[in-house]
């Protein structure tokens, strides 16, 4: 079984592509010190909150079965530079995250962001850092404790196989946002993602 961590790093990587421009505030502008991969984070993860705003279940795996992916109402985000770098976490009610996402259209930027997926049964939430693509507090649907009786590594077999089905919706999901974000396709998702970041409702 392949490591989690290496499949998930190895993915992020989009080759040595010039990615194309886009013509929104939170896409392609860089703060000092930023590296790609930093910018490539924040636009994922403000890709992935509206694609789950907007169509929650449209998401695929690379078996091309269904999956759900949303946003747990946790998300901060980031603004400015240097000393004058602001950080605001928002989560609960739906005003703050209203609030949040009308501070991107101003140039903020989604730094990190509690998901949950949700494949047939199975459920996951975790923490993703836009900066280092780092992966934070996961949680596995519960293992069935009764198969441990009979092979004392039962459970933590099990562990590993619901880590990899979580890496592998990750993985999926990534590498449809870099397929549309080196396509010419992007200009219409970040036209789209621009009448978003105004709505009120």
């Amino acid at each position: 079984m392949r490591k989690a961590s290496s499949a998930w790093t190895s993915l992020k990587q989009p080759n040595s592509r010039r990615l194309p421009s886009g013509e929104i505030s939170l896409m392609n502008m860089p703060l000092s010190g930023e590296s790609t991969d930093s910018i490539l984070g924040q636009e994922f993860l403000t890709w992935l909150w509206y694609q789950s705003d907007t169509a929650p279940g449209a998401f695929t795996d690379g078996d091309g079965a269904p999956f759900a992916v949303s946003m747990e109402q946790r998300i901060v985000v980031q603004g400015g530079e240097g000393d004058a770098r602001e950080t605001a976490s928002v989560s609960g009610s739906l005003s703050p995250l209203r609030e949040a996402r009308f501070g991107l259209g101003m140039g903020k930027k989604v730094s990190r962001a509690l998901i949950r997926l949700e494949k047939d049964e199975l459920a996951f939430q975790l923490t993703l850092k836009a900066e280092d693509f780092g992966l934070g507090s996961l949680k596995t649907p519960k293992l069935d404790k009764s198969d441990s009786d009979e092979d004392p590594d039962a459970l933590l077999l099990e562990k590993f196989y619901l880590m990899e089905v979580c890496v592998d919706l990750l993985d999926s999901l990534y590498a449809r946002f870099l397929k549309l974000r080196l396509s010419p396709e992007w200009q219409k998702e970040v036209a789209d993602m621009r009448q978003w970041l105004t709505r009120t409702e």
